[in-house]
């Protein structure tokens, strides 16, 4: 799903990854603490000691975002289902859950574990004041790590999806209603109401004359509302395509071609001239590899006539084949977590297609049109 990211590594066997973004919100919020708070605080700090101490916070506060998300990722992971990784970004974090929880029961602990250990790191940094006293600068950061964990905590509680809160809310409406896809629209519909108040709000501090923070407030209730919209799409997306297999949708347009070929006869004979788009790679009755449109893409132009088919396929042992009869909307979600454009299809190890982005757009347009 995330492709411009760092991994840190691997807690509890969850991969933990930062996006570029975080990098934005770090230095805003560095800044931030050392020209304001910082400062309120203590008035005969050097330059460097505000800086320093706000980079410290704004580090903590990445921490905390993890343990939020962490928080989510354990009681996933009792309830048995997978959590490969954890992603941290502009807006803070989101804990890639494999698959939806099962009944609204499971929904209602995993979403709100998140805020949870949020509230619970709110109450230690607060009950460790007492102790710090003699540490004015030490007190000052965690009185400040308290009303951040505390306002993520509660901020995430605002019954509206996507946020915690709103998974909390819809896993409530779940359980009384025995209807995910009622649920989902009335969280959803609570979403986008609390999205655009946040752009009025902020649209009225911009008139106001505060414009860093109407600008910021407006921008956080577009991304949630926007985020709400998607949340319902993806619903429609998966009531399509439920009931249906991949082999529904992939193309089959995979011609078996020798890996000597060069990408212009490629090109020129099969692509131009068959209508092909993908090529499932051969030495003698060997398959040896798959060459998709993706990897022509890749490749220079000027290089086409003296690079072979072999130079740039994905090689057997590295392809990931799905099974003709996997569910589509399993796939889908799986290509989309995985930033996927394609994934090869396979029935009895043999390649018989491949499932493109391309091939679900078309094979949805037909669905509609027949719903409609």
């Amino acid at each position: 799903m995330f492709r411009h990211t760092i991994s840190l590594g691997r807690i509890l066997g969850i991969s933990i990854d930062l996006d570029y973004s975080w990098f934005l919100v770090f230095g805003l919020l560095t800044w931030i603490l050392a020209v304001t708070y910082y400062p309120a605080e203590f008035k005969n700090w050097s330059p460097a000691g505000y800086w320093f101490m706000g980079a410290v916070t704004a580090i903590l506060l990445f921490v905390s975002v993890l343990l939020h998300e962490l928080g989510h990722s354990v009681v996933a992971k009792r309830f048995g289902i997978a959590v490969p990784r954890i992603t941290l970004f502009i807006f803070g974090g989101v804990s890639q859950i494999a698959t939806e929880p099962a009944d609204a029961n499971k929904e209602f602990w995993i979403s709100a574990a998140g805020p949870v250990m949020s509230l619970a790191l709110a109450a230690i940094f607060w009950g460790l004041r007492p102790i710090l006293v003699g540490a004015p600068a030490v007190l000052a950061l965690a009185k400040y790590m308290a009303l951040l964990n505390f306002g993520l905590g509660v901020f995430n509680l605002i019954p509206g999806l996507p946020l915690d809160g709103g998974r909390v809310f819809r896993a409530i409406v779940w359980g009384i209603s025995r209807d995910f896809r009622r649920a989902t629209s009335v969280a959803t519909f609570t979403g986008r109401l609390f999205g655009f108040s946040l752009i009025f709000i902020g649209v009225w501090l911009v008139l106001a004359g505060d414009l860093l923070n109407g600008l910021w407030t407006a921008f956080i209730g577009w991304y949630l509302e926007s985020a709400a919209g998607s949340q319902l799409q993806q619903q429609a997306l998966k009531d399509l395509l439920t009931g249906h297999k991949v082999s529904e949708m992939m193309g089959r347009d995979c011609a078996r071609v020798s890996g000597d070929l060069t990408l212009q006869e490629v090109v020129d004979t099969y692509i131009l001239g068959r209508g092909n788009r993908c090529f499932v790679v051969t030495k003698g009755e060997q398959t040896i590899g798959l060459l998709t449109l993706s990897e022509i893409a890749k490749t220079p132009r000027s290089s086409w006539a003296s690079t072979t088919i072999a130079d740039v396929m994905v090689p057997s042992e590295k392809l990931i084949l799905t099974p003709a009869n996997a569910e589509a909307w399993t796939t889908v979600e799986s290509m989309e977590r995985n930033g996927l454009r394609e994934t090869p299809v396979a029935d009895g190890g043999k390649i018989i297609g491949v499932l493109s982005r391309d091939d679900l757009v078309h094979y949805l347009g037909a669905l509609q049109s027949l719903h409609a």
